[in-house]
């Protein structure tokens, strides 16, 4: 029937197996959502429904692994866009250390613990090559599920985000260098290596020059259009993409026969970084999320269908145990590792909570390993179902960083990893705000004036949270503490440590908030900071009423707090009073013109 339905009116068969899989997809995500069952099972399940082991509705599998992998390099492009390169290096020798000798480690003791298994006689463990590729799952975390969960909360510019994506990026780069062994592990050559590292070299030194002398250029040009800014951004993705796998042939055409490469993915992720400090970057990123998420989608699905029927309960088992281990060395090689280079043991825990799955590039390497002649079929469904697994984990993992970490405090302290010091283990490291601004515009740029002015004391212990990166440099230089984060998400709010403040301003209309309002932003800080005066803003004078109802202690509308400034210099004005009036109001709040605000 499946069939019939997307070969039926003339529908090519590549267009009819994209919409079964968008059409299951969208059926099981609106249940699964219902049920509170992660979504990601929901796009799983519509893979398994229609591939091989379900109706075998789809009929073309390269078609859709081909626009899939589309996905994995819009999402390394975002990557590249949301990386402060300046904030990875400012992690200095936590990052370095840890990145280098991470991978290593946890394949190291995957390695061992594999040994002892197939020591045991279990068919499915027994040999060298098994502990191997079983350990080398257990090393690398999932980029895909990772910078998805940390875009979805808002979590990219902490310091437990920024440390997950520089740590997956040198995981990328210890998949590169195990790829380039793989196929001679029987004679190992370094020059594979050194050709790769070679090649992302040239690739990032010229895609950074194009980026700093023409591409600006190129944006200028198309600045009017949005859609166009995009479009040249997506063009720059897959040129430098392009450009880095077709990089053999064009030095062979410079004369030189050097075998050298840069996958598409490490190009995108390339492009992404150089454009990332643009004035561009954040309406690139708006726009290109929702397509990234769209192959994404597709990504999946398509893997779901690749999920065999288990040929026996030893291959579940051996799934289960693959997952728990590789969630394990977290805890026994992150966790330790972070600590010892100088992370606090909050956001050590919080790293290591936010990696423990298995990574979808392991599944690249199982497969090649596989036909190889390394590994068995079996050994390669062990991988996906051990990835399917943890990734199904992932959201709750996420969820219950914090939880976790109360839970281990005892045990940290008995085996010496103590908190450092007396501060209060934070991503920001700062006490918690006495005032917090959802928001950052002109109001809020008017109040932050005037507490400069009046109150700088309040100053370090006040809070913005925004999403205009661009103003946040200048916010910090007025010693106020700003993060990036939607004022809309319950989870940021509870991460910012909003529950603690003593005042909390929403200082943006309904007009400028997107799919929401000021009535229900109240009831979402309300369900946070139960005790906090909160002071918000209605557009109408009839909404007043709505939002002191939805739990404000204050409401406040800018046309009235104008006519109530304004009012005075008029009534001056006409009992002939006005010059003793504003030399009076300028002595008190200063002129217009020697205000200093961000947001003019």
């Amino acid at each position: 029937m499946f069939l019939t339905i997307a070969s039926a009116g003339g529908v090519s068969p590549l267009v009819g197996d994209l919409g079964l899989c968008l059409v299951a997809a969208g059926i099981l995500a609106v249940a699964f959502v219902k049920l509170r069952i992660p979504a990601i099972a929901a796009l799983l399940g519509a893979g398994v429904l229609i591939g091989p082991a379900g109706l075998e509705a789809v009929q073309d599998r390269a078609s859709i692994d081909t626009i899939a992998n589309l996905g994995l390099t819009l999402l390394l492009f975002v990557i590249g866009l949301e990386v402060n390169l300046k904030s990875l290096l400012a992690s200095g020798r936590t990052l370095v250390v840890t990145g280098l000798v991470q991978v290593p480690l946890t394949l190291a003791a995957g390695f061992a613990v594999f040994i002892g298994l197939g020591l045991t006689g279990w068919t499915l463990m027994t040999g060298i090559y098994p502990a191997l590729y079983f350990g080398v799952a257990c090393a690398f975390s999932s980029t895909l599920l990772v910078v998805k969960y940390l875009q979805e909360h808002l979590k990219l510019d902490t310091v437990a985000g920024r440390l997950a994506v520089g740590l997956l990026i040198f995981q990328d780069i210890w998949a590169i260098v195990f790829l380039a062994l793989q196929p001679s592990f029987a004679h190992p050559s370094i020059t594979p290596i050194l050709l790769t590292f070679i090649g992302t070299a040239i690739v990032a030194a010229i895609a950074t020059g194009v980026s700093r002398f023409i591409l600006p250029y190129a944006f200028r040009v198309v600045a009017r259009s949005p859609e166009l800014v995009v479009t040249v951004a997506l063009g720059w993705c897959f040129g430098v993409g392009l450009f880095g796998a077709n990089l053999g042939t064009v030095i062979h055409r410079l004369g030189y026969h050097v075998e050298i490469s840069v996958s598409m993915e490490m190009g995108a992720l390339i492009a992404g970084a150089t454009i990332a400090t643009s004035a561009y970057a954040y309406e690139v990123v708006s726009r290109v999320v929702h397509l990234r998420d769209f192959f994404v989608t597709l990504f999946f699905v398509g893997l779901g269908m690749s999920i065999p029927i288990p040929d026996g309960f030893d291959v579940v088992l051996a799934a289960v145990i693959v997952g728990a281990i590789a969630v394990l060395l977290r805890f026994v090689v992150f966790l330790p590792v972070l600590y010892a280079t100088g992370l606090d043991r909050r956001n050590a825990v919080d790293v290591s909570v936010k990696l423990a799955q298995v990574s979808e590039f392991c599944l690249v390497i199982v497969y090649l390993g596989a036909r190889l002649g390394h590994v068995s079929g079996e050994h390669v469904s062990v991988v996906i179902f051990a990835f399917v697994l943890t990734a199904l984990a992932t959201p709750a993992l996420f969820m219950k960083s914090d939880d976790m970490y109360q839970r281990l405090r005892g045990a940290l302290d008995l085996i010496g990893v103590r908190s450092r010091g007396t501060r209060e283990e934070t991503d920001h490291a700062h006490a918690p705000p006495r005032l917090v601004l959802l928001g950052f515009h002109r109001t809020a740029s008017a109040l932050l004036a005037e507490l400069e002015r009046t109150h700088p004391d309040i100053l370090p212990r006040t809070l913005v949270i925004d999403t205009n990166m661009p103003l946040h440099d200048a916010i910090r230089a007025r010693g106020v503490h700003v993060i990036y984060g939607d004022i809309t998400s319950v989870e940021v709010l509870r991460h910012a440590g909003v529950d603690a403040a003593e005042v909390i301003v929403s200082t943006i209309p309904d007009e400028v908030l997107k799919g929401t309002n000021n009535e229900q932003l109240v009831r979402r800080v309300r369900q946070v900071a139960a005790n906090a005066i909160i002071i918000a803003n209605a557009t109408k004078a009839s909404g007043v009423s709505t939002v002191r109802k939805a739990g404000a202690d204050h409401v406040f509308r800018v046309p009235t707090a104008v006519a109530e400034r304004v009012l005075p210099a008029i009534y001056a004005a006409l009992n002939a009073n006005f010059p003793s009036y504003l030399e009076a109001i300028e002595k008190e709040h200063g002129t217009g013109e020697q205000r200093s605000e961000i947001v003019d």
